[in-house]
């Protein structure tokens, strides 16, 4: 069968699936965007990959504007476009796609329709509701009106998509709530590819590189963007700035990223690390140079959005933080294996002082990461993964 796998953002897991699915004879394509800032996977071919497994990026003539929502938009059409010309081109029997702009979706799902092509809707964020709740926030009346197209946007292609994945249990009262059809959905719950992030210890390459091999490092890692809170980034920084031995390394890009940059000079914050995203070899080296991961989400986007960092870091055999609401799957994880703390996003005060109590309790620490790894290794079988989408796939 000749499968299209079209993961916008080019994350790490979505690879690991395509190489899956290539093993069992499958013809797979796997696209992805070359325009859009993010911390993209190994999205090339490897030793021992089968010859029917292809890598297609697709790039636009500038990087996606995220700030600006006309250009954004505008941006988005035109990758769909392209998108569409290599749906013509390949002429798969089957589309899985995820992580994608609702503009783009549409004419991905428009071209499926026509040469009757099998469309598979991947939900990772509930883009619609997403939309709808921060410009209601940001530009009450437009935004209103705009969230709301977005929203019926959302459920017209979730209704005329041939099957649905989603990657939580919660996101099945919204389907209910949209009249989706019960039996086109399928919870798969998200995963981070065990292979390529090997356990690393303190002391690696990439540490000692950026002299963080015998500090005590709190670590964010991943886009940093409208659905998250950086300041609660800056907080740690500045309640750590008297401690020598303590660094608050923030690994992202784009406008949070940004943001930390101009408050780190202006408060002085010399505890404060902001690199850019890192090659994807280079991952594993981050997480372990880690004493303590942290992930944060604001409250309104636990409702559409699962922080899929959050099952990177226990590959990393991590203890974690989080700020997160407490019925976000993310903190249900967390909280249920043991693996770290979670607070909701509305107690800055309380998200510092665990951070506090954390970084100063070693054994505590080697606990949680050690019930982290043992979560991942469980819970990130690809073989029974693939065996999943397989049945979904037909």
């Amino acid at each position: 069968m000749k499968i299209m796998v079209h993961d916008y953002g080019g994350y790490s897991f979505p690879i690991q699936l395509s190489r899956a699915l290539s093993q069992r004879g499958h013809e797979v394509r796997h696209v992805f965007s070359k325009s859009v800032l993010s911390p993209q996977g190994s999205l090339q071919r490897k030793e021992g990959d089968p010859d029917h497994l292809s890598f297609e990026g697709i790039s636009l003539s500038a990087v996606i504007e995220k700030q600006s929502y006309l250009k954004r938009r505008q941006q988005e059409i035109e990758y769909g476009r392209l998108l569409v010309e290599e749906v013509k081109r390949w002429k798969p029997d089957v589309v899985l796609s995820g992580n994608t702009p609702l503009d783009t979706q549409k004419l991905l799902l428009k071209q499926c329709h026509a040469t009757e092509t099998k469309f598979i809707f991947w939900i990772q964020d509930l883009y619609g509701v997403a939309v709808d709740r921060i410009l209601r926030k940001k530009i009450p009346v437009i935004g209103s009106l705009i969230g709301r197209y977005y929203v019926n946007l959302e459920r017209s292609l979730l209704r005329k998509s041939k099957e649905i994945v989603l990657i939580t249990e919660d996101f099945k009262q919204q389907m209910k709530d949209w009249k989706v059809q019960e039996e086109n959905l399928h919870v798969i719950e998200n995963w981070a590819p065990l292979e390529d992030l090997p356990l690393r210890s303190k002391r690696n390459e990439w540490s000692i590189e950026h002299g963080l091999h015998e500090s005590k490092c709190i670590v964010y890692s991943g886009t940093l963007g409208m659905k998250h809170n950086p300041s609660l980034l800056l907080d740690l920084a500045v309640r750590f700035k008297e401690r020598s031995d303590v660094k608050v390394v923030v690994v992202s890009e784009g406008a949070g990223a940004d943001w930390l940059k101009q408050q780190k000079e202006k408060l002085g914050l010399q505890n404060l690390l902001i690199l850019g995203f890192q090659p994807f070899d280079q991952v594993a080296n981050v997480l372990g140079t880690a004493d303590l991961l942290v992930a944060v989400l604001e409250p309104d986007a636990g409702a559409f959005s699962v922080p899929s960092k959050v099952l990177t870091y226990h590959c990393a055999g991590k203890p974690m933080l989080l700020s997160v609401p407490r019925t976000n799957l993310a903190a249900k994880i967390v909280t249920r294996q043991e693996s770290g703390k979670v607070v909701e996003p509305f107690e800055a005060d309380e998200f510092v002082k665990q951070a506090e109590l954390l970084i100063s309790n070693d054994v505590t620490l080697k606990k949680m990461g050690i019930n982290a790894r043992a979560y991942a290794e469980e819970a990130f079988d690809i073989t029974r993964i693939t065996d999943k989408f397989e049945s979904v796939i037909g």
